[in-house]
């Protein structure tokens, strides 16, 4: 597809990968919106960015049913989704609550579900749209402490599956991106902790990721793609 003047909706775009994306995008001439659930850093991200911003939690269905409100009143239509907010959780078994797992499935799972879902009524409408999906590595291979993030990242590689096979007779590629760890402050928002070395992938490489997915032409599509440091 063309990047120039499409118009591209990233959830989570105010900081680390969404940001990065959203920069890239903006770059080539898209017309790009990010989304986030704090205003200032949404705002202050969208004015460095010069995009649109909205304010919206992802978990929240009439949040995520105004976002489309306001896709629709600014745009009339929607090029690209890139289903990009999440959080994570990390503990043993034993001490993670019903809460932090019901809080990590919320934004990973339902978020991701209900956006996808508003942004399929408009591929469909136009019979043609591309969604990419930011899963982890962790929907691909289990490990210690991980049962809540691992689960909702197994469940949203599931749902990209289900996605891309109802949605392919309406011209929608479904793709979805897999980055090992990207030293972000998704690390340390989560207690997972991120020690840079210089030798780590960046936002900016998941970024680039994004762009060689879409620029490629519509006959084809990249389903998924895994991405991890050459030597962290």
């Amino acid at each position: 597809m063309e990047i120039k003047n499409a118009k591209i909706l990233i959830t989570g775009g105010a900081t680390g990968m969404g940001y990065e994306m959203a920069k890239i995008f903006k770059e080539k001439g898209a017309e790009v919106l990010i989304c986030g659930r704090t205003e200032k850093t949404v705002m202050d991200a969208a004015k460095e960015l010069d995009v649109l911003g909205f304010t919206a939690d992802v978990a929240n269905e009439q949040d995520v049913e105004n976002l489309f409100k306001f896709v629709e009143e600014k745009w009339n239509g929607l090029d690209v989704l890139i289903n990009n907010a999440g959080v994570g959780y990390f503990s043993d078994l034993v001490a993670t609550t019903t809460e932090d797992f019901a809080r990590v499935w919320d934004i990973n799972v339902k978020g991701a579900f209900m956006v996808g879902r508003e942004a399929a009524k408009i591929f469909i409408r136009q019979n043609k749209g591309n969604i990419i999906n930011i899963g982890s590595t962790a929907s691909l291979y289990g490990f210690a402490n991980g049962s809540a993030y691992v689960a909702s990242k197994f469940a949203l590689k599931g749902m990209t599956e289900c996605w891309r096979a109802e949605l392919r007779k309406n011209n929608v590629r479904v793709m979805q991106i897999n980055p090992s760890e990207v030293v972000t402050e998704f690390g340390a928002k989560s207690g997972y902790g991120s020690n840079d070395n210089g030798k780590k992938l960046t936002a900016s490489e998941i970024a680039h990721v994004a762009m060689s997915m879409l620029t490629m032409n519509d006959v084809g599509f990249i389903t998924d793609t895994t991405v991890f440091a050459t030597n962290p």
